[in-house]
């Protein structure tokens, strides 16, 4: 069956509401794109990413009257003027079967790779981790992820106690449990993140090495390493608390920096930490540091 795509022009304000009003209107599916090639980081635990421009896109049957769907959206809007829009016919084809085909497992450093649940493990003697892309959370397509998984591929994490703070999906605290550590500890202030941290953590069979705690639960242990890909403000905000959870000589590993936002971030764990010369990928940076003896 063809299929038609009305595509609305919105702004970051007015996106969810297009969306929420186009499905009101029988649209078989809604979705919202980037409209100007804008960089977006992985939303924080329980927010929706929306772009500056976006383009909120509703796909209709082909036969629909379109200009009913136009006029009762317009209805719904007033007294707001209809926003700039566009129609574009869609060719009929499996999407399901199109999209997982666009996500390939991919390597980071030497040894790691995430394997979607559609594909063999390219390298059967990796340490594979099985995880599905998806919006939320992180799934490693991220530059701020790809660089922390690439600097847990170069440091063997064996029989250390981690912690990955803001944990998400739990992506970096499996990483770490499958490189060997003895204990891994997620925490996220999103009780969602958490639920996906342990049913990713059960289908890579590391469950019984990963505690899940909020914030406000999460025990006063110090670890041999701390990961936290969250964003610069809360970086800054919580060094000190960060810091005291890293041991003397322990490393930490922060990412999810904008190149402009690195010098302050570093300048914030300079009292407990060395810190080591910021890394880039893709215009995000990673900084690392080794914990000051006490």
């Amino acid at each position: 069956m063809p299929w038609l795509q009305l595509i609305l022009e919105s702004d970051a304000r007015n996106a969810e509401r297009y969306a929420d009003i186009l499905g009101d209107l029988e649209a078989s599916a809604v979705t919202m794109q980037d409209a100007a090639d804008q960089p977006l980081y992985e939303p924080p635990p329980g927010a929706t990413p929306v772009w500056d421009r976006t383009h909120v896109v509703a796909l209709y049957p082909a036969e629909v009257d379109i200009d009913a769907v136009l006029a009762a959206l317009a209805e719904r809007l007033a007294p707001e003027v209809l926003p700039d829009y566009r129609l574009s016919p869609l060719e009929d084809k499996d999407w399901t079967r199109a999209w997982m085909d666009a996500f390939e497992p991919m390597r980071f450093g030497e040894r790691l790779w995430i394997v979607p649940s559609w594909h063999q493990a390219p390298d059967p003697k990796g340490v594979n981790i099985l995880l599905d892309p998806g919006l939320a959370f992180g799934t490693g397509t991220h530059p701020t992820t790809r660089l922390c998984l690439g600097w847990l591929d170069g440091h063997p994490t064996t029989g250390q106690t981690v912690i990955d703070y803001g944990c998400g999906s739990g992506i970096l605290a499996i990483a770490a449990a499958l490189l060997g550590a003895g204990s891994v500890h997620g925490v996220d202030n999103d009780p969602q993140a958490l639920l996906a941290s342990r049913d990713n953590a059960e289908r890579n069979d590391v469950s019984e090495r990963l505690e899940l705690y909020l914030p406000e639960a999460f025990p006063e242990i110090q670890a041999e390493l701390l990961l936290a890909n969250i964003l610069a403000g809360p970086l800054v905000s919580l060094a000190p608390k960060l810091a005291g959870h890293v041991k003397p000589g322990g490393h930490i590993v922060l990412s999810g920096i904008l190149p402009e936002q690195a010098e302050q971030v570093r300048e914030a764990y300079l009292p407990w930490f060395e810190m080591a010369a910021p890394v880039e990928d893709d215009g995000w940076i990673r900084l690392e540091g080794v914990k000051l003896p006490a």
